[in-house]
């Protein structure tokens, strides 16, 4: 009898061939088999009929075949299904529909799943690139007939081509369950399933791969059953529970109680540029509370753009520094940290302390790097600032109190910080700063071993940013607005999505290929690919595919086909802003060359700085107020948000232009208006995560994201705070208190162990 932890290779129906392509898609048990859900049901127990349907309504038909015609028109080979019941007719069309000639014979019977669309021709409706299923006949056995039709079906994503699709699965998956039944071991408290209103393990996973008569069709494609909500419990359940667990653990260790005294608030008064909005001092409080436990603090400050989460660390550094400890504060880019290193010099000349202040970057020559390690060590800096220069093994701390990472979302970082603490010495604190505003249900599960801040108020003086979308159509009057902007005293960016010729080898891109062929947007983070059923799959391409290879040789740019960052800089010097001043700057000039043409534009020297996605962060220019991004519609919410926080920096009016080229995806519009609506950077990225899903919000690995079998945050928002709480409750219970007897307690801690470990892979947080 097979058990969960059986190797797929043994399951009736894999074998050694399939079970290796089983393995390319992460399943190599019995139980990875199980937690393969369908992604949507088929009710074949009484199939709607062709006359009921209207234009518009997305269906599963199912039909008769009545004729199967491959057409070769001269931009492709289109494929026509003709399908009949009584005298009513559809017909199903495939581009590119080649592969499916001689699939099709008069008098099969095939369910089709797809958007209903009116037709002109003798059949009244149609559907463009539907999926399909050709059902079985008198030919296939009674088991195969039993699970297609007469039933609630499941349809599955695809595990390796035709062979391993719905069919396929469904014949496995339920001679697997058969052979397990009764022997499926149970992972929850039965005390906790009770209350909760939550069906046994077994139960759940044989209604969800085989609904009985009578389930909602409306809940089973929600994944709002009793049996999908169980699962999806389930899976949360862990994941907060090993959180939690983390966060004990965390509690466990030796820190640092620093203490704030009359001296340690003075000395930030001393150096506080304006008066903090209540969102920083509230913000503060959370912080300075951590610091002063004897456990090292783990904590997200989360603020909008122009939020002030600089001066709130800084005054956290400043805690630690008259406590007699070191701060070190690690960004991303050498522009970033040297503007956090020249403007916390500028704010601690205000401080009667000797504050000495090192910058420790990559591009140093190594004298300079030298003297700044032997500063750093002999405990002589009191405030360091980097990039990760700073976690090289030569730099070492004399007493590291507090770190403070912007911008990162790397979070294996923290661990690097703690080998640099010297042996014997207690943890230092950390602190992670983002721009990127992350909804609470992401930050429940990304960071969900961090306490979060969050900064929800701008201070006061940051004027409104005027944001307008504009066509390709409109350049001449942008220019010309550029141009009086200059006039007034004001300086500009101006953005474009890549450097020169080919998009390809410039890391500064960080949005998808084109929507309309890809069917997927960019935005916060890297772009990754989300679960989706298969034919939307299907449709991926690439955009270089949109031009002909003639094109792309007498034309590199061709092969993106975006106006690039270099091309443009000289096209606009000696064009429409002849006679400005401008500058040019990309990721591929060195640190010294970025340092110099940033210098420039801060001073004033350069009018319009034509650049890419690296001014994205770590400029301040309080004197710019315009920002033109080209291409605007092949930006992620993200980037543009960025972006135009980069203006509204200073008192006078500043404006946001978002220019767009010929082919806007319809997602492409949605972000635009949304720019154009709202500047709240947390009402964006709700927005993003509702258009795009959590699949795609982050790069799963890169972010730390767990890779879910059954959940999705964005749907299952409800049951993941109800599974952080009773992780809470389960983690923390007394002896007196705990839910199960001891044998249900212990299958609990022994599924955490393996679920962790094996399947969600999370970046450590410290």
């Amino acid at each position: 009898m097979p058990g969960l932890e059986t190797q797929v290779v043994y399951v009736r129906g894999v074998g050694p061939q399939v079970a290796k392509m089983l393995a390319a898609k992460g399943i190599t048990t019995a139980e990875d088999l199980l937690y393969h859900l369908p992604f949507r049901y088929e009710d074949r127990q009484n199939p709607r009929s062709l006359d009921e349907l209207k234009p518009g309504e997305t269906a599963s038909v199912i039909a008769e075949v009545r004729g199967a015609l491959l057409m070769r028109t001269r931009k492709m080979p289109l494929f026509e299904l003709t399908l009949g019941q009584g005298r009513f007719a559809m017909k199903c069309l495939w581009f590119h529909g080649n592969y499916l000639e001689g699939k099709f014979h008069a008098g099969q019977t095939v369910a089709v799943y797809g958007k209903l669309e009116p037709s002109r021709s003798t059949a009244n409706l149609k559907m463009i690139q539907p999926q399909f299923e050709i059902l079985p006949d008198a030919s296939d056995d009674a088991e195969t007939r039993l699970l297609e039709v007469g039933r609630i079906t499941p349809v599955y994503e695809s595990l390796g081509g035709s062979r391993l699709a719905s069919r396929w699965q469904r014949k496995v998956i339920f001679n697997l369950l058969d052979g397990m039944r009764g022997s499926v071991p149970e992972c929850l408290p039965a005390a906790m399933q009770k209350r909760l209103g939550l069906p046994d393990r077994e139960t759940a996973l044989r209604e969800v791969h085989y609904p009985p008569e009578g389930t909602s069709m409306a809940q089973l494609q929600a994944w709002a059953t009793p049996s999908h909500r169980r699962l999806i419990f389930e899976e949360l359940f862990f994941l907060e529970l090993g959180l939690e667990l983390k966060r004990r653990k965390m509690r466990e260790r030796v820190g640092i109680a620093f203490t704030t005294s009359d001296k340690v608030r003075e000395a930030i008064r001393e150096v506080l540029p304006f008066h903090p909005t209540a969102a920083q001092k509230r913000t503060l409080g959370e912080i300075v509370a951590d610091m002063r436990q004897p456990s090292p603090m783990r904590r997200l400050l989360q603020g909008d753009v122009g939020s002030g989460k600089t001066i709130v660390a800084l005054q956290a550094m400043l805690v630690a520094m008259e406590n007699g400890y070191q701060a070190a504060l690690m960004a991303p880019t050498e522009i970033l940290a040297t503007q956090h290193y020249l403007a916390a010099k500028k704010l601690l000349e205000r401080s009667s302390r000797n504050y000495r202040i090192v910058l420790l970057t990559g591009s140093l020559d190594e004298d300079r790097k030298r003297a700044s390690r032997g500063l750093i060590n002999r405990g002589d800096a009191h405030l360091v600032i980097g990039t990760h220069a700073l976690i090289e093994e030569k730099v070492e701390f004399d007493r590291l109190g507090l770190v403070v990472v912007d911008e990162q979302h790397r979070f294996g970082v923290m661990q690097r910080f703690r080998l640099m603490k010297k042996p014997n010495q207690a943890e230092p604190d950390v602190l992670v700063m983002t721009a990127t505003p992350i909804p609470r249900t992401l930050a429940l599960s990304l960071y969900g071993d961090l306490d979060v801040s969050i900064l929800d108020e701008l201070p006061p003086g940051r004027t409104p940013i005027l944001t307008q979308s504009r066509t390709g159509e409109h350049a001449e009057k942008v220019w010309d607005f550029v141009r009086k902007q200059v006039g007034l005293g004001r300086q500009a960016y101006i953005v474009y999505p890549v450097i020169e010729g080919s998009k390809d080898d410039q890391p500064e891109l960080d949005f998808s290929h084109d929507e309309q062929i890809v069917g997927v947007g960019a935005g916060f983070g890297a772009a990754a690919t989300a679960k989706a059923p298969p034919m939307s799959r299907a449709r991926k391409g690439k955009t270089g595919e949109l031009f002909s290879k003639a094109a792309q040789e007498a034309n590199p740019a061709a092969k993106s086909g975006l106006k690039s960052a270099v091309e443009m800089h000289e096209k606009l010097r000696t064009g429409p802003l002849s006679g400005l001043r401008l500058g040019l700057l990309h990721g591929r000039l060195n640190a010294d060359e970025k340092e110099v043409i940033m210098r420039r534009f801060q001073r004033g020297e350069i009018d319009v700085l034509v650049a890419t996605t690296v001014i994205e962060v770590g400029v301040d220019v309080p004197n710019a107020t315009v920002m033109v991004v080209e291409h605007a519609e092949r930006f992620g919410l993200a980037q543009l948000h960025q972006l135009r926080g980069r203006v509204g920096r200073g008192a006078a009016k500043s404006y946001c232009i978002l220019m767009t080229g010929e082919r806007v995806s319809e997602q492409g519009e949605e972000r635009l208006k949304a720019m154009v609506r709202t500047q709240d950077g947390f009402e964006l990225a709700e927005l993003d995560l509702q258009m795009r899903g959590p699949g795609e919000f982050f790069g799963t690995r890169q972010a730390g994201l767990p890779d879910f079998r059954v959940a999705n945050l964005l749907r299952d928002r409800e049951v993941l705070e109800l599974a952080k709480r009773e992780a809470a409750r389960f983690a923390n219970a007394s002896a007196a208190e705990a839910e199960g007897t001891e044998a249900e307690r212990a299958r609990v801690w022994s599924r955490l162990k393996d679920a962790w470990q094996r399947k969600y892979g999370l970046v450590e947080a410290g």
